[in-house]
């Protein structure tokens, strides 16, 4: 449990990680997260928000530049301390064990079962759609059972070991990659026939007196700020992911450089990727057309390949949502594994199988929990948005402080090997924590402009129960400390 006193590790390991991930693997992982079924699904939402198309293109290009921002960050922590992990390390060296134990305690309750339940929500959402099997109520359970299937599969693939966990996510990568690029080919070689219709709707031919038309333009100022801001929300939620393979640095093959190419290049091809296939889609649809469509690949294909189209979308976003959810498993079960290793009570997270490569009870309880939350949320109302909701405070909260310790680090352990150093020290870690803070302010906004209270509640019950745990530890070994002195 999680001590203020006992600073020990525990030493019930029955193995360690070995170093099996090539730069590919890494890279595999870190887009196969990012590029889930956001990118389908928000496009025409950011682009109905932006007043034209270098807005747009703007949009999507701070959004990388805010997710390479925070790479660079990692790329230090993660090679100077090449562990598993990630967050929990950084934090526990940083800010003390008890906020590496409830960054820990919240991605088990909240964040990792969260965002694997949202990817596994959108796989069923489509799943369904190629193989219908029900409507309505029925619908919603057939929905859930998809969402519970995918999660039950692809943690037991990578129970089987970590040649089986990294492969999938390799085959399930590059099929979506591919599929990425015949979109953009495609919105690039075709225009639909009502695209050059679409135009945006200008005043009408009568002039407007001047200071109409002056508050006019004012009003229309402060309305596209705001859409803006709201843009730039959905845009970062869309590159979340970014951070993940800092979580398996310790089992990344060669120079702990290869940490610094796999960030590096995995965050640039998600940039580049997102920006040419928004500017597919208006080249395409119009960008009138992309604000108004809900399906804005399907569209594309459409002007290719006709009625199959549907079908088409509906298996690459499928194929996407399953990488993204295997990338979570993944990285996920290592954390808990590092918080096992250093806490006593949860020792047998700790636990490494040798011959397989995996933490295998990280992996159950990961599964357990996030099956659970899939259910509950699932048979609900709006179970897809509940869950964002869910997950989105304490993630960026989270990484706010991962900022936050860079510096620490940087000022309390001088002497530790940093073979990468971010440029820009130390705005580029404040710039890090202070638009995180940012998304935590929106993500809370957006729950309480949506009237989604429970979701929210539900996050703060279970980093309230985080801090109890923490002090009860801490009192407890504190005690025993006591009395063996005595």
């Amino acid at each position: 449990m999680s001590s203020l006193c006992d600073t020990e590790p525990s030493e019930s390991r029955s193995g360690a990680p070995r170093r099996e991930l090539t730069v590919y693997d890494s890279t595999c992982i870190i887009v196969g997260i990012i590029v889930g079924a956001g990118i389908y699904r928000i496009s025409p939402e950011v682009a109905a928000k932006s007043p034209g198309v270098a807005a747009l293109t703007a949009l999507w290009l701070l959004g990388g530049a805010f997710a390479l921002l925070g790479s660079l960050c990692y790329a230090e922590l993660a090679t100077a301390y090449p562990k598993e992990g990630g967050d929990y390390v950084y934090l526990t060296r940083a800010l003390g064990r008890p906020v590496g134990f409830l960054f820990a305690w919240c991605q088990l309750w909240i964040v990792r079962p969260g965002s694997i339940g949202v990817m596994a929500y959108a796989f069923a959402e489509f799943a369904n759609r190629i193989w219908p099997q029900a409507t309505g109520a029925a619908g919603v359970r057939v929905t859930v059972a998809y969402a519970a299937g995918a999660v039950v599969a692809l943690t037991a693939i990578n129970l089987l070991g970590v040649r089986e966990g990294k492969w999938t996510q390799n085959v399930l990568t590059t099929v979506k990659a591919l599929g990425l690029v015949a979109v953009v080919v495609v919105g690039f070689l075709f225009t639909s026939s009502h695209a050059i219709a679409l135009q945006p709707l200008q005043h009408g031919g009568s002039a407007l007196p001047a200071q109409a038309a002056a508050a006019s333009q004012r009003l229309d100022w402060w309305n596209s700020l705001g859409s803006l801001g709201t843009a730039m929300v959905l845009v970062l939620f869309t590159y979340g992911g970014w951070n993940e393979m800092a979580y398996v640095a310790a089992e990344v093959r060669g120079s702990r450089r290869n940490i610094l190419h796999a960030l590096l290049i995995g965050t640039l091809a998600v940039t580049a990727a997102y920006i040419l296939i928004n500017l597919a889609f208006v080249h395409a649809l119009g960008f009138v057309g992309v604000g108004q469509t809900k399906a804005p690949a399907a569209d594309v294909l459409e002007l290719a390949i006709g009625p199959w189209a549907s079908v088409c979308i509906s298996l690459l976003i499928c194929i996407s949502a399953l990488s993204a959810v295997n990338g979570q498993i993944f990285t996920g079960s290592r954390i808990y594994y590092a918080m096992g290793t250093e806490h006593r009570f949860y020792a047998w997270l700790g636990r490494w199988n040798a011959r397989r490569g995996t933490p295998d009870a990280s992996l159950l309880i990961q599964g357990a929990i996030t099956l659970a939350l899939v259910v509950w949320f699932g048979l609900g109302q709006n179970g897809f948005e509940q869950m964002v909701i869910f997950t989105t405070p304490c993630f960026w909260f989270f990484l706010a402080l991962v900022g936050v310790s860079l510096i620490v680090l940087r000022v309390r352990e001088p002497d530790v090997e940093r073979p990468y150093r971010v440029p820009g020290y130390p705005m580029t870690p404040i710039l890090l924590s202070l638009g995180s803070v940012c998304l935590v302010y929106s993500g809370l906004l957006y729950a309480i402009r949506n009237r989604t209270p429970e979701a929210l509640w539900s996050t703060l019950a279970v980093l309230a129960t985080g801090v109890l745990v923490v002090l009860a530890g801490a009192a407890t070994d504190c005690r025993r400390r006591r009395a063996r002195r005595s």
